[in-house]
């Protein structure tokens, strides 16, 4: 089984994700590749934002962020435990294909200290649905997040 490590986001990292933002296969889910590293630059040290890079074999893979699920507004989240984390990621190049893999790993991680992992893929997002399932993820809910927008809500379970 591959081995998988999750090092905190740097300054350093931002034209890479700059980078892989502006892929077409990741700028369909995440638009606008600049106001997107834009934010993730203004999350860069946020208290409750804990901000990694996938990391295997000394390649970096994607890119992910976990937060307290009910600390922003996501009416979609509503519903869920108190202690729930909810997840953003998308990968670069050379993360294609590992998505499930190394987001069960990550999954496994973050539930020693979290009873449910969420994550809101757009219900078209058929290839980041799958491997969310691969993760270990389930859920066919649909709802809208805080900006109106359609979005499946998936849980993973301790």
């Amino acid at each position: 089984m591959a081995e998988y490590a999750f090092r905190p986001v740097t300054v350093d990292d931002l034209p890479v994700l700059a980078r892989w933002l502006a892929q077409p296969e990741v700028a369909a889910w995440w638009p606008g590749p600049d106001r997107q590293i834009a934010l993730i630059r203004d999350d860069l040290g946020h208290r409750v934002m804990r901000q990694m890079i996938v990391v295997r074999d000394g390649a970096t893979l994607a890119y992910a962020q976990s937060y307290p699920a009910h600390h922003w507004p996501a009416p979609h989240f509503a519903g869920l435990p108190a202690d729930a984390v909810a997840l953003d990621v998308f990968s670069g190049p050379d993360g294609v294909g590992q998505g499930g893999a190394w987001l069960r790993a990550l999954g496994d991680l973050l539930l020693l200290d979290c009873s449910t992992l969420a994550i809101d893929p757009a219900p078209g997002n058929q290839r980041a649905i799958a491997a969310y399932r691969k993760a270990g993820f389930a859920g066919n809910d649909h709802r809208l997040d805080a900006q109106g927008r359609p979005v499946r809500v998936m849980t993973r379970l301790r």
